[in-house]
C-alpha cells in the first residue's frame, strides 16, 4: 500500500493512495489515535464517502432517469488516488473521472482530499470541482473511527459532548436506509455517554442539530475536540465490542426507506453548478 507520512514535532500521521484514507494519527509520546484497521470487526479506518453517503435503494441510483450501480458509501473510499502535493506537514491526493467511474456515476469531477498537521490537530479537507457542462449531484462525508477508549483512558466511561450544547434527534437506519421518523434525542444538554448497546440497532443519524463542534473522551483525561465545516449531517457509529467510535460530518445521508432513487432527490444531496467547487473539512485536536 502506498503511503505518504506527514509530520510535526507533535504528531505523525500516515495517509493512503487507496481511499485517501488515513491510516494512523500518533502523537509523539507514541500513542495512537485512529482505530487500527482488525478485519474481524471493519478493516476502515478514515473513509472518504464520495459520490454518496450511505446505501441507495438496491444499491442503484439514478441520474436524470438513467439508473447505475452504486455500493455504499460510494466508490472513492475503493479508488486510488493521485499524490499531487507532498510537502513535510501536508498531502493532497486527486481522484478524477475516468471510463470506471463514469460507468457508475456520469459526471466529469475532481476530488481532492488534503491532510495537514498543524500542532496537535489533523485538519482533513476535501474539495469538489465540477468539470461538467451540468448540475453534478452527489453526497459527500468523513468517517473517521478514533480508538475507544483512548489511549491513556482505558477503563474509564467516555462520552460525546456537542459544542452547542444540543439535543438532536435521532434517525434510524433500516436495511442501510433512513427511517423518515424522529426519535427522541439520546443527548441530554449536550451529553451522550456512549456505551455499545447504542449501537445494536447500526448507526446513530442526526440530519438536523447536532452543530459543528464535538469533544470526545472521559469527562476528565485525554480526549479529541472535533469540528467540522459545510457539513450539516452528523453520525455516530461503532461494530458493538470493537475499539473504536466513528465521529461522521456529511453533506447528505442514506436514502431514505421508500424514498427516491435519484440522486439529486436523496437528503441534502449537494448540487454543484457547472464549473464550480465546493471545499468540506472536518480538524480533530488531540488533548491531554
Amino acid at each position: 500500500m502506498q503511503l505518504t507520512r506527514i509530520a510535526n514535532d507533535q504528531i505523525t500521521v500516515d495517509v493512503a493512495a487507496l481511499g485517501a484514507e488515513m491510516q494512523s494519527i500518533q502523537t509523539r509520546d507514541g500513542r495512537h489515535w485512529l482505530w487500527h484497521g482488525d478485519a474481524s470487526y471493519w478493516t476502515g479506518r478514515s473513509p472518504v464517502l464520495f459520490p454518496i453517503v450511505g446505501k441507495a435503494p438496491n444499491d442503484t441510483v439514478s441520474v436524470e432517469g438513467e439508473r447505475f450501480q452504486m455500493s455504499q458509501h460510494g466508490f472513492a473510499r475503493r479508488s486510488n488516488f493521485e499524490l499531487v502535493v507532498e510537502e513535510s506537514d501536508r498531502c493532497v491526493y486527486r481522484l478524477t473521472a475516468s471510463e470506471a467511474s463514469r460507468a457508475m456515476y456520469p459526471f466529469a469531477f475532481q476530488l481532492d482530499v488534503e491532510h495537514r498537521v498543524e500542532g496537535r490537530a489533523v485538519v482533513v479537507t476535501a474539495t469538489v470541482s465540477n468539470r461538467d457542462k451540468r448540475i453534478m449531484p452527489f453526497g459527500i462525508g468523513f468517517h473517521p473511527a478514533f480508538a475507544w477508549p483512548l489511549p491513556g483512558a482505558e477503563g474509564q466511561s467516555h462520552e460525546v459532548a456537542l459544542d452547542e450544547g444540543g439535543a438532536p434527534a435521532l434517525h434510524r437506519l433500516s436495511g442501510g436506509l433512513v427511517e423518515p421518523t424522529a426519535l427522541p434525542s439520546p443527548f441530554e444538554e449536550g451529553r451522550l455517554v456512549l456505551n455499545h448497546d447504542l449501537f445494536k440497532a447500526d448507526a446513530m443519524l442526526f440530519p438536523e442539530g447536532a452543530g459543528a463542534g464535538l469533544r470526545y473522551g472521559p469527562a476528565a483525561g485525554p480526549s479529541v475536540h472535533f469540528t467540522w465545516e459545510n457539513l450539516p449531517n452528523f453520525a455516530l457509529w461503532t461494530k458493538p465490542g470493537a475499539g473504536f467510535i466513528c465521529l461522521e460530518p456529511w453533506h447528505g445521508t442514506a436514502a431514505e426507506v421508500g424514498g427516491s432513487e435519484e440522486l439529486a432527490e436523496r437528503p441534502y444531496s449537494e448540487l454543484l453548478g457547472p464549473g464550480a467547487v465546493a471545499r468540506y473539512a472536518f480538524r480533530a485536536e488531540l488533548r491531554g
